[in-house]
């Protein structure tokens, strides 16, 4: 699994939107802080809750320099919706091949939702080097991050 000290898994994917712009997470390392925060699935009530957790502290994260990137198996279509509905000004990045997923190792069935291959709740920091300077990985996907914790963590990034 990666984690602090790694170097973060480079990947591509979709936005999240109904153009299906490409995403290359390569072309974000080197510029800002980036934060990605994995999530199992859109329109899921944890799911939601972090997503909106985030973007209201979306202010706190740019002061730092950082930018956010939701990542999750659902189809951009889903996720568009999803940012429509909730105001979610940060980009979200459909992974429905599983890359990013896999190459972070949070690959995980939720049989009781019926979902399966999505991805665990997750939040990585990556520095302009390309290197993890925090990770969190939840032990149950309906647990949150400590938001506080993780604006710390950016600022001392």
């Amino acid at each position: 699994m990666a984690s602090q000290g790694d170097s973060a898994p480079r990947f591509t994917a979709t936005l999240g939107t109904s153009g299906h712009e490409p995403f290359n997470f390569e072309d974000h390392v080197g510029t800002d802080l980036v934060i990605l925060a994995f999530f199992p699935g859109a329109f899921t009530p944890p799911c939601t809750n972090e997503m909106v957790a985030l973007q209201e502290r979306i202010d706190e994260f740019e002061e730092a320099g950082a930018t956010v990137f939701g990542v999750s198996a659902d189809s951009p279509f889903s996720q568009g919706a999803f940012r429509e509905e909730h105001r979610v000004e940060f980009d979200l990045v459909s992974d429905m091949a599983g890359d990013a997923i896999r190459a972070y190792d949070l690959e995980i069935d939720i049989e009781p939702l019926g979902l399966y291959g999505v991805a665990n709740r997750a939040v990585f920091v990556v520095d302009e080097d390309g290197t993890i300077t925090y990770d969190w990985v939840a032990d149950d996907p309906t647990n949150e991050p400590d938001y506080d914790e993780l604006i710390e963590a950016v600022k001392a990034a």
